[in-house]
């Protein structure tokens, strides 16, 4: 299969076999499954249109219903069912959402049940701007691309009849409703309702379509599904069994369940393309949007145009050494780390302001999906260090949503707020992104809308409704605040809250505000609180002051919701302080305790790789002197074990790309560790020389080096670090010394 795909990226772009690229490095099928919902459809760079094969419907023989399971994907690796393909979809989210607007080529007598015309596949190949199957009821072969905004899809048929559908009814989110106008032979229009992420049943919006055909059927309609009937009135319609068919009305058509069909009579080898054109606005604007972006049906030139795009997103790094294997798995890690956020302005610059019913405008591109709490971790990170650019627009749209809504996100999805998972996560991605050095955009509102979460009384405050105990007392008590869906989770939003007030503490630092800087920072050491020497864990606190008993720290482990923790146990959450290693070691009883006790988390498998309160975990051996080969022991572990180049190669779920910075950072030896404080740690990288070609608009000293010379090694692990040419005496390096100093060698 690998071997097809290379061929056919080469043939595209015109490029001899020799020339071997970044994107040819790149497998879409990693994390197609072992839950790490991640699908191999084809996508732009932060792109808003993503075409996606559906396989989680499936037919009476072949039953992988959707709604029989929690799928959170338009795809899952092992199903092989296709009812379609997918228009704007997530990658690496926890929660099912979008994946509508399916299109679907057919052949033989129409039939407008997906359990019908449904199909089993083969020849699977994808690669970064493409994906092609081919449908085994029917001998079609699907071929499908994007740009930033719109899709165009390429179907083969054999001689006969033969059909495209559009199924609007059916999909991954939880919402319903829909419309759809004929507006020519050619061309249709109309929307789909979305939302509902994670149960937030007011967190919906609306996505606009254009679709057109390259050629005229010789006839179209729409149909609907009707109300189960019984007697002689459910004989109206034999053919379609509970879907009505309208072949001769021609104006707008809504319902839960409905759909559109061209009818053809095709040449053996027939080639029909579809367009989509999408908007998060206005119908007008997804047409504006197809006509902007793709003049006349031109396949081969876009799907040209989506691997050129990637190609260049890749090649800001360049490793030598390593394994095939090792370049599949970095590269398609960072592959997966820019699929979001996405741009969610229109070529004319407008977007659905943060929620409100307004419209906004824009010179520049404003970003969507953040998913905070996962991100702000490692994936913005990337972006500073990487693509700044990039990282300096989703911090200007992080806070435009917070001069528009009055607060900042956590995780937004399309203008609204889902209130997913919890935190005040947004204080550390700006702050982070500022301490590095980019400050191209309105820090004192930003700065205001954080001393707004940070201060606000718990019955005004969106972002932190248990704030009160936490002022008062330095912790949240069990039992105070309950998320609607996941139950208490006291120890961690209070953790959450630590390093948000540690970052805001650096940054109040950093712009001259001494006293609030003090006050934050003495906020983020509340987490003294929970620290129980019984269980040598943290442990959630009751309201009348004592822990919580019985307690069994190993609880939650399953990752379900223990009590004061979410999707975890008290193990995964215990060294979740990287703010202040030293001061939890200090509460542990010294270094070697600590050291023996997060040594045990791995040895006795506590650890969760898939998750992100304790993805840092391995880094914080390197604080002690002596102890940094078990980073290096840790991590190198971990990437053989969790991170391959299999369908199953990510640990879990990505969670928009996070999971996979932590490969890019891993593999190429540092790790962004303390969200908030512009430094990394140092650990093994797998390769021999990576190269940073940064930007030098923000990087005026231009490309950094990190080299592993192994040339005389006499053991596994690190001896010695320079930085500059000048020896290091610690594994931390900042931020700003790195970019300085452009070459880190490390000597086995």
């Amino acid at each position: 299969m690998r071997k097809s795909l290379l061929l056919l990226s080469f043939m595209l772009l015109g490029l001899s076999i020799s020339a071997k690229q970044k994107i040819d490095y790149v497998d879409p099928f990693i994390g197609t499954t072992n839950f790490s919902v991640c699908n191999p459809g084809a996508v732009l760079p932060h792109g808003m249109m993503s075409v996606v094969p559906f396989n989680v419907m499936g037919s009476d023989l072949n039953v992988q219903d959707k709604d029989a399971r929690w799928w959170s994907a338009p795809y899952e690796y092992n199903n092989k069912f296709l009812t379609g393909f997918a228009h704007v979809t997530l990658s690496g989210v926890g929660c099912p959402e979008l994946g509508t607007l399916l299109t679907m080529p057919t052949s033989g007598k129409l039939d407008v049940d997906y359990h019908n015309y449904g199909s089993e596949y083969s020849d699977e190949k994808a690669f970064p701007g493409y994906y092609a199957v081919d449908l085994k009821k029917y001998g079609i072969h699907c071929e499908v691309s994007s740009t930033l905004r719109s899709s165009i899809e390429r179907f083969t048929f054999h001689k006969g009849e033969s059909h495209i559908l559009l199924n609007i009814g059916d999909g991954l989110t939880n919402e319903v409703g829909g419309a759809v106008k004929r507006v020519g032979d050619t061309e249709i229009e109309g929307y789909r309702l979305l939302g509902t992420f994670c149960y937030n049943s007011q967190a919906v919006f609306p996505m606009y379509f254009v679709l057109r055909v390259s050629k005229k059927p010789l006839s179209a309609g729409y149909w609907k599904k009707q109300p189960k009937m019984t007697g002689a009135e459910a004989q109206w319609d034999t053919d379609n069994g509970r879907y009505k068919l309208y072949t001769t009305y021609g104006k707008e058509l809504a319902g839960d369940e409905i759909g559109y069909f061209f009818n053809y009579d095709c040449e053996e080898g027939e080639q029909i393309e579809v367009q989509m054109g999408v908007s998060f606005v206005s119908i007008a604007n997804a047409r504006e949007n197809l006509n902007h972006e793709q003049q006349g049906f031109a396949f081969d030139k876009v799907c040209k145009a989506a691997s050129a795009a990637w190609e260049q997103t890749l090649s800001t790094i360049d490793v030598e050494g390593g394994t095939e294997a090792q370049k599949r798995v970095f590269y398609t890690a960072l592959y997966h780390s820019q699929i979001h956020p996405n741009i969610v302005q229109d070529v004319n610059g407008e977007y659905p302001m943060m929620e409100r019913f307004d419209i906004g405008k824009t010179s520049s591109n404003r970003y969507t999906v953040f998913s905070l709490w996962d991100t702000y971790r490692n994936v913005h990170q990337l972006e500073t260090l990487l693509y700044p650019d990039r990282q300096l627009d989703m911090v200007r749209s992080i806070i435009d949503m917070s001069k528009e809504w009055g607060w900042m996100p956590r995780w937004e999805l399309f203008g609204r707020e889902t209130w997913t998972m919890e935190g005040d996560p947004a204080i550390a991605v700006v702050a982070d992104t500022y301490l590095k050095g980019l400050r191209d955009f309105d820090i004192q509102t930003a700065y205001k809308a954080f001393l707004k979460s940070a201060t606000t009384k718990g019955q005004d405050n969106k972002m932190r409704p248990d704030i009160d105990p936490y002022i008062s007392k330095g912790y949240v008590p069990l039992g105070y605040f309950a998320q609607d869906f996941s139950g208490d989770n006291s120890v961690s939003h209070a953790l959450e809250y630590y390093i948000a007030d540690y970052a805001l503490g650096n940054l109040a630092s950093a712009l001259g505000h001494k006293a609030e800087a003090k006050r934050f920072y003495k906020q983020s050491l509340g987490y003294k609180h929970y620290y129980s020497k019984e269980s040598g864990t943290f442990r959630p606190i009751t309201t009348d002051g004592k822990f919580l008993s019985p307690f069994n720290p190993d609880d939650g482990a399953d990752f379900s919701n223990a009590p004061g923790f979410h999707e975890g146990s008290a193990w995964n959450y215990t060294f979740y302080v990287p703010h202040d290693v030293l001061g939890l070691a200090k509460l542990m009883g010294g270094k070697q305790k600590f050291v023996n006790k997060l040594q045990m988390v791995f040895d006795k498998n506590l650890y969760d790789p898939a998750n992100e309160p304790d993805i840092a975990y391995p880094y914080l051996f390197s604080y002690f002197k002596g102890e940094e080969w078990r980073t290096q022991k840790e991590v190198t572990r971990l990437l053989n074990k969790y991170y391959t180049d299999k369908p199953s190669g990510i640990p879990g779920n990505d969670d928009t790309g996070t999971m996979s910075a932590w490969a890019v950072f891993s593999m190429m030896g540092i790790y962004p560790d303390c969200p908030g404080s512009p430094y990394y740690t140092i650990t093994s990288p797998v390769f021999d020389k990576v190269t940073l070609h940064l930007d030098k608009r923000y990087y005026p000293d231009g490309d950094i080096t990190i080299t592993a010379d192994r040339s005389a090694a006499t053991g596994k692990y690190i001896k010695s670090i320079s930085l500059g040419g000048k020896k290091l005496n610690s594994f931390r390096i900042s931020h700003k010394d790195l970019i300085k100093n452009k070459n880190l060698i490390m000597k086995y």
